[in-house]
């Protein structure tokens, strides 16, 4: 057994210096055995338990004796002196104490330090990580309107309700709390919440400040208690036109110069989808006949290839719109991009979005929608047109459904009857054309 190092007082400890070189050098203090202070170059010292654990082995070596012996180990006790050495002889015992009963106190010091870091992590609030995930997530979007845009959302729906919470602790029922008021009358705001919400939780659970299934999951979580949206009233609450409105924008859209501005006109005569315009091509169109067809599955028509066919008849003032159209060679498309393709749903958005913000400019309202107070939006052009059918006419509301390609009737209903009312619904688009036109009348099926 070594001797055991004579007891170093404070002071002695205090006055020890480093010999020279560039190594730290060891200093046994005594008091517990394998306690040593460390000098290094610098002159800072800390401590250091130098003690041997573990079962014990043997090796052979080459001279063919056999030797017996422990695994070393050196922990570290803390700097000198924020640890003073009766301290730092108390932490010394506590160290042999757990080496004797089988504890490695480094691996306990780490464990601990990790579960801390997981509860600190676990305490992590929605809006501290909708702030950090937003941070990075901005970065992806093209101009500062859409980016505030797509901010307000999850500020203006979610952190009144969730911000306050750790993430760890949100779970289905705080997610409803956020989502049920908004999915039948505000049915488009609620999805895009949902989407976000899932978002946040996702990059909290990544990034380890969460465990568990995501409680905003649509497939099999929230499906099972909420509506589809595809099926909720309120499904197509975008932001429209008003009615008293109508004439006024539609006045400004004639203005405007330009392809985007040309199919957006298009879009309102015609009540469709933006994508349907966007994508749309000549060989779907028969001037002649004054027809324009869709097949099913199209891309961006949102027509299942299960469907039928969508006849969509063209009035005198959409024929004239389209043969008026500049033709691009090569291509098929009735409304292009400038460097050739299809035209983007942005461009169609920023019309809108420009005639709304000039008419500001000017001194007026702006076109916002009557309920929300936000900036009609292109896929509100139907809404307005669906408002204007049931409070400015007497036409038949199943042919608007039919115009807007919505489902009328039960499934048996939709089996037997497979009339699209093309004609009736010729003179009903002719009719919206005037009223875009200003032209404010009692109009029904009679006018057809």
């Amino acid at each position: 057994m070594p001797p055991r190092a004579k007891e170093l007082t404070p002071t002695q400890i205090k006055a020890l210096k480093h010999p020279g070189g560039e190594r730290p050098v060891k200093v046994a203090v005594g008091g517990v055995s394998g306690l040593h202070i460390q000098i290094w170059p610098s002159g800072a010292k800390s401590w250091v338990l130098r003690t041997r654990y573990g079962d014990w082995t043997e090796a052979r070596l080459k001279d063919g004796t056999i030797q017996r012996g422990r695994k070393k180990r050196e922990i570290g006790l803390g700097p000198y002196p924020d640890v003073l050495p009766g301290a730092a002889r108390d932490k010394a015992r506590e160290a042999r104490a757990k080496l004797e009963a089988g504890i490695d106190p480094i691996a306990e010091r780490k464990a601990t330090q990790a579960a801390l870091v997981a509860a600190q992590r676990r305490g992590m609030t929605f809006a501290e990580a909708w702030e950090k995930f937003a941070a990075e997530k901005v970065k992806e979007f093209s101009t500062d309107r859409y980016r505030e845009q797509w901010q307000r959302t999850v500020e203006i729906y979610a952190l009144p309700e969730l911000g306050k919470m750790a993430v760890q602790d949100i779970g289905l029922q705080d997610v409803l709390r956020v989502l049920t008021p908004l999915w039948d009358d505000k049915t488009v705001t609620g999805v895009k919440v949902r989407e976000r919400v899932e978002k946040v939780l996702a990059w909290a659970t990544v990034h380890g400040y969460r465990a568990g299934d995501n409680p905003a999951r649509w497939k099999g979580n929230l499906d099972m208690v909420l509506a589809a949206p595809s099926k909720v009233a309120g499904a197509e609450n975008y932001p429209a036109l008003q009615l008293d409105d109508v004439a006024r924008w539609w006045k400004a859209l004639q203005a405007r110069e330009g392809m985007g501005a040309k199919a957006l006109a298009f879009q309102a005569m015609t009540a469709t989808r933006s994508g349907a315009i966007r994508f749309a091509t000549w060989d779907e169109i028969d001037l002649d006949a004054k027809l324009w067809t869709i097949q099913p599955g199209r891309q961006s028509s949102k027509i299942p290839k299960s469907d039928t066919a969508k006849r969509i008849p063209l009035t005198d003032a959409m024929v004239d719109l389209l043969e008026a159209l500049p033709r691009l060679e090569g291509s098929s498309l009735v409304f292009w991009a400038p460097r050739g393709g299809a035209l983007s749903d942005a461009t169609m958005g920023k019309v809108m979005r420009m005639i709304h913000e000039a008419d500001q400019k000017a001194g007026g309202p702006g076109y916002v929608d009557a309920k929300t107070g936000e900036q009609a939006v292109p896929h509100g052009l139907r809404s307005a047109f669906r408002t204007w059918v049931a409070e400015r006419t007497d036409f038949d509301g199943d042919m608007a459904e039919v115009a807007l390609f919505h489902k009328v009737g039960s499934k048996v209903a939709q089996a037997y009857n497979r009339a699209d009312m093309v004609e009736k619904r010729r003179g009903m688009m002719a009719a919206w054309g005037d009223f875009l036109q200003g032209e404010e009348r009692k109009i029904g099926d009679a006018a057809a």
